[in-house]
């Protein structure tokens, strides 16, 4: 345990190299030309969280998207979220979409924790990426000091993405969707191999359990003789006469791959959390490197995609607790496979509120943060005179030497128990290990959840679960 005394000087020596955020005055130009450079010539920039309800976190992560998108021409947000559900947001900011407005666009996450997507913060950005998209918005570019109003030319729409895996009954409906159009014979015999799951379709958790016990036979077989039989028919499918033909081949793939990994998922969680933890986020990395592939085939071009989950998604977790407890994520898989071409952004709060639940199903409520705990970074960072700033961990410098050091961080997730706040919500790592950048705002202000009516759709769990993160 760090003495007071060391930890003030601790604070001291990062105060030197911690740059302000400017939260206060409005004004975040530094923040943005420096994550504008860093993130030049990079694949991926992946943006974090420490939670799923904090107002701040989403709304500087979305403005740093915007510059991203419009001053580095990425062309597609990938976020924590199932893909069917994103991908009704995807249509409507692409101009295909029936939903009238953007909170139409984002009802298609019902399912708790309904506040992680459907907020204040997510319809401002789903709203502004459809004007921008489709020519009708305007955006302050930066440019060296100048600032200048700029409007989207003719271009291909930047997309909007899910890379989660729970959504499998909504999944199979939309394999069977597709099918009913374009093969109804294709559709039929989809059927039959999804109705393998039989009484357990609407209760995965027993469907793993029945499997567990010997009580039921594996349907790992019929999911994947189905997407392999949509990928035989990929070259008829694509070739129709549709512009979006690609599209909606792209889209049934991915649900279809998602059935499977889902089935995998529920098989593995009596198997324990490595298991299914390291399945999901393989799934996600999986599903980002195949978006990846698409967009290039279809940009004939290298694409750029910016990332949005959990700073445990995103961070390297080989510079964690979940390293040594065996566990992967998404943060790891991109540095291992794509090294400088990634960039890793993390957030982080002291105090405040935020917008969480206190178990699953249960309403979300506006919960306050506890202080941080003794020996954490959170409690380091509360010590500057700054009370908002960033700091760059890609550089050689003291502070970076003195962040090396292992210290507790805090990842709250849709859950918050502040009662047990150790256990639940406190680890070990090695901040610039983890991260490349870290921005911490020392208090922050919970999400404001859109109006929803959470219900549980059959065949799926809660988002997140059982993990909350």
């Amino acid at each position: 345990m760090h003495s007071i005394i060391s930890e003030q000087r601790l604070a001291e020596v990062v105060e030197k190299h911690a740059q302000p955020l400017g939260l206060a005055a409005g004004n975040q130009d530094a923040l943005i030309e420096t994550m504008l450079g860093q993130a030049r010539g990079k694949r991926f920039v992946l943006i974090g969280e420490a939670s799923h309800g904090t107002a701040e976190f989403y709304r500087i992560r979305a403005e740093v998207t915007r510059h991203l998108i419009v001053e580095e021409e990425f062309d597609a947000v990938a976020v924590e979220a199932d893909w069917p559900d994103a991908y009704r947001v995807n249509d409507f900011v692409s101009g295909r979409s029936d939903d009238l407005a953007a909170d139409g666009a984002l009802s298609g996450f019902q399912r708790f924790p309904t506040w992680m997507w459907r907020n204040t913060e997510v319809l401002a950005f789903v709203e502004w990426l459809h004007d921008y998209n489709l020519g009708s918005g305007s955006f302050t570019q930066y440019s060296g000091q100048k600032k200048e109003k700029i409007q989207r030319g003719e271009q291909e729409p930047v997309g909007f993405y899910g890379l989660d895996l729970y959504s499998m009954t909504t999944s199979m409906a939309a394999v069977l969707e597709y099918l009913d159009k374009i093969d109804p014979e294709e559709a039929s015999a989809a059927r039959e191999r999804y109705a393998c799951f039989g009484q357990f379709i609407n209760n995965p958790q027993a469907y793993g359990y029945a499997i567990a016990s010997g009580r039921w036979d594996s349907c790992e077989q019929e999911v994947i003789d189905q997407l392999v039989r949509l990928q035989q028919k990929a070259r008829v499918y694509i070739g129709r006469d549709d512009p979006f033909a690609g599209n909606d081949y792209f889209s049934a793939q991915q649900n279809a791959e998602l059935v499977r990994n889902a089935e995998e998922y529920y098989r593995a969680m009596f198997r324990g959390r490595p298991n299914t933890w390291n399945l999901r986020d393989r799934h996600m990395f999986e599903t980002l490197e195949k978006l990846s592939a698409h967009l290039e085939t279809r940009l004939e071009r290298e694409p750029r995609l910016v990332v949005w989950a959990h700073n445990s998604h995103l961070g390297n977790a080989a510079a964690t607790d979940m390293g040594r407890r065996g566990e992967i994520n998404i943060g790891q898989l991109v540095t291992e496979k794509y090294g400088r071409s990634g960039l890793r952004i993390g957030f982080s709060t002291s105090r405040g509120t935020v917008t969480a639940a206190t178990d699953w199903d249960t309403p979300s409520r506006t919960k306050t943060i506890r202080a941080p705990l003794p020996g954490s970074y959170e409690e380091l960072f509360s010590r500057l005179e700054k009370k908002s700033f960033y700091l760059d961990l890609t550089v050689e410098n003291e502070a970076v030497d003195v962040l090396r050091q292992e210290r507790l961080q805090r990842a709250i997730g849709v859950i918050y128990r502040p009662e047990t706040e150790r256990i639940s919500h406190y680890f070990h790592s090695s901040l610039p290990r983890q991260f490349d950048f870290m921005i911490h705002i020392d208090d922050t202000e919970a999400v404001i959840p859109l109006l929803a009516h959470i219900r549980r759709k059959p065949g799926e769990m809660d988002e997140t679960y059982p993990s909350g993160l």
